[in-house]
């Protein structure tokens, strides 16, 4: 369907909402919601007695795609990187074992429950309230299943809140979270949008979600942003001092007394050179390396993690971001999994 066509049938999507009894459509929205809930949680039910009928595994990842773009302030095309990650970890042109020897073929490494269906959501006019609580439904629905641990593929970075929130609730109480980045992503609004993905980490710092949060590759930070963090007694840790704080930051130990450590990477944490293929280019950044030597360092149990901000629409032609994404993930899987001896 050509753009026109397109504008044409998103007027009349609009218009028929417009003239519908609201009870009629509240009772649709309800019907798209409960469908969406059900199929993550029958796909992550049955990815788990799989797991359980192999035995010998004590946490495996599991994938959960949030491909929501909508809440970003410059660029929606994260919305379309779920995919994009997933067929690149699986694209063939590298073997399947991680740095650390687990192996990803096997589904008590790593396995899959699909995608939140964000768009077909949107579709029906459900607002970012009630899309940001199923996410986080989504996520309980996961982490329910014993031995699975989400590793959430977004999406812009406003879908850490509602994971997060998710995992909290869940686990009764707060974690330590690792947060690289190049933006603090801690506005108390942004543009109007308080689940911008610019406020993430207000929201959770709202919430009572985090005891430390840690954010790391800072270098793109205003004066709100530095006083946010001081308000909720972040630790930022910016570029311009990180060689300095880097013999630190690849020791750290996270978690102790608290319900664990959630990571969440941002692509954009990583200098352009490394991964071109995000909306917010900002040069001085992390090296691949830097950031490997970070999370593969950390002591801690990671119950949760995510990987957001790709943005293939900014990839280059050989989809090179795309696979430095794969490459985050496969190792925070690697880290997160955990076999009996």
């Amino acid at each position: 369907m050509g753009s026109m066509g397109k504008m044409v049938m998103r007027f009349l999507h609009k218009r028929s909402l417009a003239t519908l009894p609201s009870q009629l459509i509240e009772k649709g929205q309800n019907r798209v919601v409960e469908a969406s809930l059900t199929l993550i949680r029958e796909r992550a039910k049955l990815k788990a007695e799989l797991v359980q009928a192999l035995g010998g595994s004590i946490a495996t990842t599991c994938l959960l795609g949030v491909p929501l773009g909508h809440n970003s302030s410059f660029l929606q095309g994260p919305a379309f990187a779920p995919p994009r990650i997933r067929e690149a970890i699986w694209c063939g042109s590298t073997n399947s074992a991680t740095e650390k020897g687990k192996e990803l073929k096997d589904p008590r490494v790593l396995t899959d429950a699909g995608d939140v269906p964000i768009q077909e959501m949107r579709d029906c006019g459900i607002e970012d309230e009630r899309l940001m609580r199923t996410i986080s439904d989504s996520v309980k629905f996961v982490m329910e299943e014993h031995p699975l641990r989400p590793l959430v593929l977004g999406g812009d970075h406003s879908i850490s809140y509602p994971v997060v929130r998710a995992v909290t609730e869940q686990l009764g109480g707060p974690v330590d979270i690792l947060h690289l980045d190049a933006h603090p992503d801690i506005y108390h609004s942004f543009e109007g949008n308080k689940y911008s993905h610019a406020s993430s980490f207000a929201r959770i710092m709202e919430g009572g979600h985090a005891r430390r949060l840690l954010q790391v590759g800072i270098r793109s930070i205003t004066k709100e942003g530095r006083e946010q963090g001081k308000r909720f007694g972040v630790e930022q840790y910016e570029m311009h001092s990180f060689s300095k704080d880097r013999e630190f930051l690849e020791n750290l130990k996270l978690g102790e007394g608290v319900k664990g450590v959630y990571i969440s990477i941002d692509v954009d944490c990583l200098d352009p050179a490394f991964a071109p293929g995000v909306s917010h280019l900002e040069p001085g950044g992390l090296s691949f390396r830097d950031v490997m030597n970070i999370v593969q360092n950390l002591q801690g149990d990671i119950v949760a993690a995510d990987v957001v901000e790709f943005n293939p629409q900014r990839d280059t032609v050989d989809g090179m971001t795309a696979m430095v994404a794969a490459k985050l993930v496969r190792e925070l899987t690697s880290k997160m999994s955990k076999l009996a001896d």
